[in-house]
């Protein structure tokens, strides 16, 4: 059954209510017995609690709000909607930092996004896996071309997560970030940005920006996670609007891009550093191949990690920061 067919199921399974196979059927133009085929499919390859009870049809134990297109633009700005390409909203891609640069291969324009309610291989840094459970997180990707040079864009994982800050902080507190891109609240990750980047040397630049986001992580897809974690949801008590915050951050992502191509990191340093988590601190940084300790002096103006190692500040462009071993 095609990706639009899948769609029109869930959007129809999507308000807990029982609807028989025929309904279905009927809908989607296919037999029951591809219906009840659908099913199964949906209850192995996304994990859904879908309940079957004869003479009364099927539903979803769990509500879900399905990512729509219209709810998003509709939220936008004008001058936001000039800055978007492409949106493309899928029930499932390998991952959308992947999908998108095989689009960007056949010609999107700047400003295209990819969401998707799953992600069958999503990716971290470092080549970690990034749970993705279906229908419940965000898992967004923009295409941007810049028209500058790579050594140039260095820092844009740094202005994404000044951004990414902010509108998580709309909805909860104690939010901060972890150099060089992992969003924390309360000191446990609630957000991921990937960044994948090609071109020449001297410019233009085509980055991909990949932005995961816990919103309500069930439990079947948490037990997954190797380290401290936490939602949205988890954070107050009020419901978590899949569509209004996937536009607001949206939003504020290609305000930030647009920003960034004029004047790179310069806006952005200062708002890093009102949530930078370690500032001050004994941490470790590793390296693949070494460790080095040292006191968190926070980052620079090119948002490389200033790290106080024996009485001396050095810097540098790569790593990961821990308190672990500090």
């Amino acid at each position: 059954m095609s990706d639009s067919h899948q769609r029109q199921m869930l959007e129809q399974l999507s308000d807990c209510s029982f609807h028989s196979g025929e309904e279905l059927a009927q809908l989607l133009g296919v037999s029951r017995t591809a219906i009840w085929k659908q099913i199964q499919s949906l209850r192995s390859d996304y994990n859904l609690d879908i309940h079957a009870v004869h003479g009364r049809g099927y539903r979803l134990a769990d509500s879900l709000e399905l990512l729509n297109a219209d709810q998003i633009t509709d939220a936008l700005s004008m001058q936001q909607l000039k800055m978007l390409g492409q949106l493309q909203i899928h029930v499932s891609v390998d991952s959308t930092n992947s999908h998108l640069k095989k689009q960007m291969l056949q010609g999107i324009d700047s400003g295209s996004v990819c969401l998707s309610e799953y992600q069958s291989a999503g990716r971290g840094r470092r080549g970690r896996g990034w749970v993705s459970p279906f229908g419940c997180n965000l898992y967004l990707s923009l295409y941007w071309r810049f028209e500058r040079s790579m050594t140039e864009i260095g820092g844009v994982s740094i202005a994404v997560g000044t951004v990414l800050a902010s509108v998580l902080s709309e909805q909860t507190a104690n939010v901060a970030l972890k150099w060089p891109n992992d969003v924390l609240v309360d000191g446990k990750k609630i957000a991921g940005i990937l960044v994948d980047v090609q071109g020449a040397a001297d410019g233009p630049v085509d980055a991909v920006i990949g932005i995961g986001v816990n919103l309500h992580l069930p439990a079947h897809a948490s037990r997954q996670i190797d380290q401290p974690w936490t939602d949205l949801q988890r954070q107050g008590d009020k419901a978590i609007l899949r569509n209004q915050f996937a536009a607001r951050l949206l939003g504020e992502m290609l305000e930030a891009m647009e920003l960034f191509q004029h004047h790179q990191l310069t806006p952005f340093v200062p708002r890093w550093r009102q949530y930078d988590l370690f500032h001050g601190e004994q941490v470790t940084l590793f390296h693949p191949d070494r460790k080095i300790r040292g006191i968190h002096k926070g980052i620079a103006d090119d948002g490389s990690l200033l790290l106080e190692v024996g009485g001396r500040v050095c810097r540098f462009q790569s790593g990961e920061v821990s308190l672990r071993g500090a």
